[in-house]
């Protein structure tokens, strides 16, 4: 059984992250792809512009109403390159929150925060197969390591995903629990654990998943940073063939 050490969280984290690089790659390809696309049209019709701006000013003429068409292409196009600019943005923000392998100081976060961006990088790989349906509450920030937590939720989300073999759906949902913790749950319509492996889900080295995919860590690496690091609670409810529901709770602010 191998230990749980600083070293073996961060190649888990690492190796969580690489499961989605082809879907992060592909989310800001297409944006990157159409910023291009739009960039060459932008360039040739400001050239249009300015030839039939210049040639209603030597003829002191108003400007002609194929420079008010050119003007609102422009417009047009830059309202599509912003949406671009924000999916980047998103999946951007997304990364740095789990690429500071030095951010182990606890402050103060949002959990909804951190679940939206978690999100955001399962839904790059997956959104072709499954549904992500973020229910967030009205709850306070809470006190703990960023990068830790969010290796949970990724943790907990991938393998929500994975659990998915066809199409389904995953629910995010936070809110403040009647013990004053704020609670965090992830529930997916997937296979569901098979009621001879539900005691064993949370010990390192476990796992149910193929050869490559996963190393058996993640939970009991999750479960260490709830209940020893934040002071949290973790658990789990499944039914075979139905699905499974992960529940993180962690004292708020």
């Amino acid at each position: 059984m191998q230990e749980l050490d600083a070293t073996t969280e961060e190649r888990e984290r690492l190796a969580a992250l690489g499961q989605l690089v082809a879907g992060v790659v592909h989310e800001i390809n297409n944006p990157i792809g159409s910023i291009i696309s739009n960039n060459e049209v932008v360039l040739k019709a400001l050239d249009k512009l300015k030839d039939a701006l210049v040639t209603a000013s030597t003829g002191n003429q108003p400007p002609p109403k194929k420079a008010i068409d050119l003007v609102d292409t422009l417009r047009s196009l830059a309202a599509v390159d912003k949406i671009a600019c924000e999916r980047i943005s998103a999946v951007v923000r997304s990364l740095k929150t789990f690429s500071r392998s030095t951010d182990t100081e606890v402050r103060l976060v949002s959990l909804n925060d951190l679940m939206r961006d978690t999100a955001k990088l399962i839904d790059c790989q997956y959104k072709r197969c499954l549904r992500l349906d973020m229910q967030l509450g009205d709850i306070p920030e809470v006190e703990c390591r960023p990068q830790q937590l969010g290796q949970v939720f990724l943790n907990l989300l991938l393998n929500a995903a994975q659990a998915i073999e066809v199409s389904g759906s995953i629910i995010v949902r936070t809110r403040l629990a009647e013990d004053g913790m704020v609670e965090a749950s992830i529930t997916d319509t997937g296979k569901g654990i098979a009621p001879e492996n539900q005691s064993r889900i949370f010990e390192a080295g476990f796992t149910t998943k193929p050869m490559g995919i996963g190393s058996g860590l993640g939970l009991a690496l999750s479960k260490r940073i709830v209940e020893e690091d934040h002071h949290g609670r973790i658990w789990f409810e499944s039914e075979p063939g139905k699905g499974t529901t992960f529940f993180v709770r962690i004292p708020g602010r």
